[in-house]
C-alpha cells in the first residue's frame, strides 16, 4: 500500500483522474507518488495507449483521405475528354444519341448537305460528321452531328450537295450483267420488259439484251429505295427494234378493197362489168386478173377454206406462221 498522500495532488482519486484527462501528468504524479513498482509500471502503460491512441488512428484516416483524390483523378480516365470524344459516323442517329448520352455527351444534329431539312425522326437519318458544339447545352460536352437520309450518300463535306447516283449505261448488256451493273445504285427493282410488243417473256431472261432502259443513263436517282429501272429486252440472236412500241411481226399490208378493183377493171374495159365480176368469183381472195393472194390473219385462212397454209402456197406469210415451222394456221 502506497504511504499517506504528502500532497493533495498525490490523493489516488487526483492521480487517476489525471491519468485519464491528461496521460502525460497522470504519470508524472504515479512516479512521484508512493504508488509500488508494479502499480507504476500499469498506470504508465494504460495511460501510454489512452494517450497514443488518438494519433495511432490518424494513419488509416490519412490513407483513406489519400486514396480518395487518386481514386477521382483516375475517374475521368474512363470517360472521354472533350478533345476525343468516340466516332459515331455510318450511324444511325438514335443510336448514335444514345450511345454519346451513355459516354457522358449531350447531342444535336443538323443537315449536312446543302439544305436545312429537320430531323423529325431520327431512325430515319445517319451521321456522317461529328464535332464538338462551339457552345454546349448544358453541363455537358455537346456532339454536333452532321446527318443526312439514311439511303443517300454523304457529301464529300459537311454544307456540299449531296452526290446523287446517276443511272449507269445499260443498253447492249444481257439482263444478268445489266441487274450487277444498277446493284450499287440501290434501286427499288429491277424489271424486265419485252422489247417488242408482240413477243412475251420467257421465265428466265438472264442472257436477253438490253434494248432500252429507264431511267435513262445519266438520270440523277434522288429517290433510290422508291425508283425502279424498266429494261426493255429482245431475245438472244434478235436485233433490237428500231423504236419502242414496235412488233417484231408486223400485220401484212391490207389487200386494195373489191371498189378498187372494180373501178379499176371497168376503167380498162371501157365500161364493162361482166369480165371483171368474172374475174373476180374465185372467191375473193385474188386482187383481180390472177393477182396474188394476200390474208390479213388465220380467220381470213379459214374462211377461204385455205387452212393449213403452207410455205410456197398462195397468200402464204410469216405472220401467219408464228412458230416459224413453215406451216400456218394450223
Amino acid at each position: 500500500m502506497p504511504s499517506a498522500a504528502r500532497r493533495w495532488w498525490h490523493h489516488p482519486a487526483v492521480v487517476i483522474t489525471a491519468l485519464v484527462l491528461i496521460p502525460p501528468a497522470g504519470i508524472a504524479l504515479v512516479w512521484t507518488g508512493g504508488w509500488g513498482k508494479g502499480k507504476k509500471i500499469v498506470a504508465t502503460v494504460v495511460a501510454g495507449l489512452w494517450f497514443l491512441t488518438p494519433f495511432l488512428g490518424d494513419p488509416p484516416k490519412k490513407a483513406e483521405a489519400d486514396a480518395k483524390p487518386q481514386a477521382a483523378a483516375a475517374a475521368p480516365s474512363s470517360s472521354p475528354s472533350p478533345s476525343a470524344p468516340p466516332g459515331f459516323v455510318g450511324q444511325n442517329l438514335r443510336a448514335a444519341k444514345s450511345a454519346a448520352s451513355s459516354a457522358g455527351y449531350d447531342t444535336i444534329s443538323h443537315d449536312a448537305a446543302d439544305t436545312d431539312a429537320g430531323q423529325w425522326d431520327d431512325d430515319n437519318w445517319k451521321v456522317c460528321f461529328q464535332a464538338l458544339a462551339a457552345k454546349p447545352i448544358g453541363k455537358l460536352p455537346t456532339l454536333d452531328f452532321g446527318v443526312v437520309r439514311n439511303e443517300v450518300p454523304c457529301p464529300a463535306k459537311d454544307g456540299d450537295p449531296i452526290p446523287y447516283p446517276k443511272m449507269p449505261k445499260v443498253v447492249g448488256l444481257t439482263f444478268a450483267k445489266a441487274s450487277e451493273t444498277l446493284g450499287p445504285v440501290g434501286l427499288q427493282k429491277i424489271e424486265p420488259l419485252s422489247a417488242y410488243t408482240d413477243v412475251t417473256l420467257p421465265t428466265g431472261v438472264d442472257d436477253w439484251t438490253v434494248c432500252f432502259q429507264e431511267p435513262e443513263e445519266g438520270t440523277e436517282v434522288r429517290s433510290p429505295k422508291s425508283t425502279t429501272a424498266r429494261l426493255a429486252l429482245t431475245a438472244p440472236g434478235t436485233p433490237c427494234p428500231a423504236g419502242r412500241n414496235t412488233k417484231l411481226h408486223p400485220d401484212p399490208t391490207p389487200p386494195p378493197s373489191r371498189d378498187d378493183d372494180d373501178s379499176g377493171t371497168t376503167s380498162s374495159t371501157g365500161g364493162s362489168s361482166t369480165g371483171s365480176g368474172g374475174s373476180s368469183a374465185s372467191g375473193g381472195t385474188s386482187t383481180g386478173g390472177g393477182g396474188s393472194v394476200s390474208y390479213k390473219n388465220c380467220a381470213a385462212v379459214r374462211a377461204a377454206g385455205a387452212d393449213p397454209i403452207r410455205r410456197g402456197d398462195p397468200g402464204y406469210g410469216r405472220h401467219l406462221d408464228r412458230d416459224g415451222d413453215g406451216v400456218g394456221c394450223e
